[in-house]
Order: structure tokens, then sequence, then C-alpha cells
């Protein structure tokens, strides 16, 4: 019945679902497959509100990136809250994010990049065997190719023509970079 506590296996394979359809973008983990598969017995609503329930802590755990300590705290708070969660499902919940924290971690950063990231970047150096001007012939050029994408989409590929001058100002533009976030990294 309603009062009595779901089973803890189901309520493992139903974070998982969760976590799929929300962290690891699987549209084909539905509520209504989950319900169907988990909790077959259970009336739609009653199931909604369950799922709602664990998705919702499973965020707040996510989005903060609980370590131990913190997720222990927040789950003894929840079973002591009104219409909160058993100690059984606090236990199935800590197990849960131990062994999934990582890669719903990791999924979360990569879902947080807006913006392209550069995937990889090859070169070669020619020499200029054409120029509209003569002295540039045989000049030695590099080409560099960039693969800019994000996760699980189609890359676009950059391709930059540098000479010598090209290059070094590359270089020292690079550097500031480097120098830049070295400073950083040593105040914080």
């Amino acid at each position: 019945s309603a009062g009595q506590s779901p089973g803890c296996r189901p309520l493992g394979a139903l974070l998982a679902g969760i976590a799929q359809a929300a962290y690891h973008g699987n549209a084909a983990v539905t509520e209504e497959l989950l319900r169907q598969q988990l909790y077959p017995e259970a009336a739609p609503e009653e199931f909604r509100a369950l799922r709602a329930k664990m998705g919702g802590l499973l965020q707040s755990i996510a989005s903060a990136d609980m370590d131990l300590n913190q997720l222990e705290a927040f789950l003894t708070a929840q079973t002591k809250k009104q219409g909160g969660i058993t100690s059984d499902q606090a236990a199935v919940i800590a197990k849960f994010w131990k062994n999934h924290r990582l890669k719903i971690h990791e999924s979360l950063i990569n879902q947080s990049r807006w913006d392209n990231v550069l995937k990889n970047m090859s070169w070669r150096v020619d020499l200029k065997s054409q120029s509209r001007h003569v002295d540039q012939i045989n000049t030695p050029v590099a080409i560099v190719e960039m693969e800019l994408g994000k996760n699980g989409q189609e890359s676009e590929f950059l391709c930059l023509e540098f000479d010598e001058a090209k290059v070094s100002q590359m270089l020292k533009k690079l550097s500031e970079i480097e120098e830049s976030m070295t400073l950083l990294t040593q105040t914080t």
C-alpha cells in the first residue's frame, strides 16, 4: 500500500533513471517507462510524486556537488522533515550518490558549457608557393586546424594561416594568458 516504504532496489534504479534523463541526456528514459518497469503497481500520481521528490533531492545534491559529510547532513535533515524520506530511502540515495557523483558532476560541467571547446588541434608548416607579393614566395607559413565543438554535437573546423610574425605574436599572447592563469591559481 501507499504508506509502506517502497523497496530499496527499485529506488536505486529510479535514481539511475532520473540521472540518465536529467544528466546524461537519455530521452528514452521517460516517466512512464520508469513507472512500468520499477513501480508497476503504483498509481501514476503516486509515482509522479515519488519521482518528483527523488528528482528534487538529486538535483539539490548534484548542484551542490555534495561531499559525504554534506550529504549525510542533508539526508538526515530530509528524514526529519514532514513528508520527507525514510532512513532506508536516505541510505539508497547516499549509496547512489557515492557511486555516481563523478559521472553526474562531469555531465553537469559539460552541460554548463555554452560555448564550443577546443577538441583537437593539428598543424603543419608549408612554404608559400603563391602570393600577390613576390618577396613572400617561399616563406614558411604555419597552417593550423582547430576542431571546435560541444559534447555530442558535430564539430566545426577552423583553418588558420600564420606567418612567422603572427606565430610569435600568438605565442606572446598565449604566454600572457598562461602568466595570468598562474597568478590566479597562486592566489586562490
